[in-house]
């Protein structure tokens, strides 16, 4: 996409594209019995994350973005509207007071949003310089000023509608939470929280996520609720016990828990194990275990391949697996994981990539057949395709 062009009025025939696109490409695998399910995306403002470089051009800072292969060419953005209400209405106040401070603007070179539906906003601040106590104390001064001035919307809002109305927008307009970080090499400066505060509204329920700054999250908050209900709804009939590989933060694990006895979850960032701990617990989940490895470690460990530290206290005998949830990253999963997968007598296959779901599916057909398939449109405007598969044992 470029980073200019955004056409919501061509959105449903780039939609049907896609849609083409996957059902060409896995047309050998799908039984005649299975219809794609496609789950489009709000065509503006749909973006929980964004990250800008920062052009410094006649001693003004401005947002920008480069074309892939165009590094030297920037794209300055005035508007970005495939962003969060919240991160759009941020931005401006944000720019205009860096370059009023020359203390937050000198060798600041990159700005990262991260922000939610219920309207908090993570801003990260990157730079080439040490930051010291004085640039701690402007920053503190601009996170007080952001809280001020981004809170009036919220005010304005009741004087003008009245209450009731403006607390209905205020999910989607209005910040509700702000907070700023500021790094540089091997420096993190927190000026409040290092999260933001998620909450996906579901069919079998409610659930706050913590999502910290660095750490893995789906950004098209609304699609990921789509996900979410779907993956729930495909495993409704499962039972026994669930092995999650890759579960991040818990975005799947904590619905997903309520359709089975125990789930065993691993994943390899120490960032988003703690994050997932906390998250079962604000969630009040308890059938849940969590451990840090990556997938092949704990493919070894199944098979007795190897021992783990890491697994002492858990005796995987004492489980009885029925389904393997998989959300990889976009290399798709390994052979020796594949073929773990292949032991299930039920999969649920979340992809990023369908070149490499095909490839991983191409083999786990050969002992499983597809009873669903979906296409989650994350990314609007760019050729990008999210799927979920449900997989049954043949």
């Amino acid at each position: 996409m470029n980073v200019h062009q955004v056409y919501p009025e061509q959105y449903d025939a780039q939609l049907g594209t896609k849609q083409q696109r996957i059902t060409t490409l896995f047309s050998d695998l799908l039984p005649n019995q299975c219809e794609l399910e496609v789950f489009s995306s709000p065509t503006t403002h749909y973006r929980q994350r964004a990250e800008f470089k920062i052009w410094h051009e006649n001693n003004t800072a401005h947002y920008a973005m480069y074309q892939r292969g165009e590094y030297k060419r920037p794209f300055i953005i005035n508007d970005f509207p495939v962003a969060s209400q919240v991160i759009t209405e941020t931005m401006p106040h944000l720019l205009e007071a860096i370059n009023h401070n020359e203390v937050l603007k000198r060798k600041l070179f990159q700005v990262e949003f991260l922000s939610t539906l219920s309207g908090e906003v993570l801003i990260t601040m990157i730079y080439h310089k040490p930051l010291d106590d004085q640039w701690q104390t402007q920053a503190e001064l601009l996170q007080t000023h952001l809280r001020d001035t981004l809170c009036c919307s919220l005010k304005d809002t009741v004087k003008e509608v009245g209450k009731e109305t403006a607390q209905n927008t205020a999910h989607h307009h209005v910040v509700t939470h702000l907070d700023i970080i500021g790094r540089s090499r091997k420096q993190k400066r927190c000026l409040g929280r290092d999260y933001v505060m998620e909450t996906f509204s579901l069919n079998n329920g409610s659930f706050q996520y913590q999502q910290p700054e660095g750490a893995f999250t789906q950004p098209n908050a609304n699609v990921c609720e789509h996900m979410l209900d779907w993956a729930v709804s495909a495993s409704k009939a499962f039972s026994g016990d669930l092995l999650e590989l890759y579960c991040g933060i818990g975005n799947f694990t904590l619905p997903l828990a309520s359709n089975f006895r125990h789930v065993l979850a691993t994943e390899i960032s120490k960032t988003s194990v703690a994050a997932a701990l906390e998250n079962l617990k604000t969630n009040h989940v308890n059938n849940v275990k969590i451990v840090r490895m990556s997938s092949e470690e704990f493919s070894q460990a199944m098979d007795g391949v190897r021992q783990f530290r890491r697994l002492e206290g858990i005796d995987l005998n004492d489980y009885r697996f029925s389904t393997v949830f998989v959300d990889p990253p976009r290399a798709g999963l390994d052979d020796h994981t594949v073929s773990i997968t292949q032991k299930f007598d039920r999969i649920l296959y979340v992809s990023c990539n369908p070149e490499t779901l095909k490839a991983n599916l191409n083999t786990i057909c050969q002992t499983h057949r597809i009873e669903r398939f979906a296409l989650f449109d994350q990314f609007p405007y760019t050729d990008h395709i999210e799927c979920g598969v449900s997989l049954v044992k043949k």
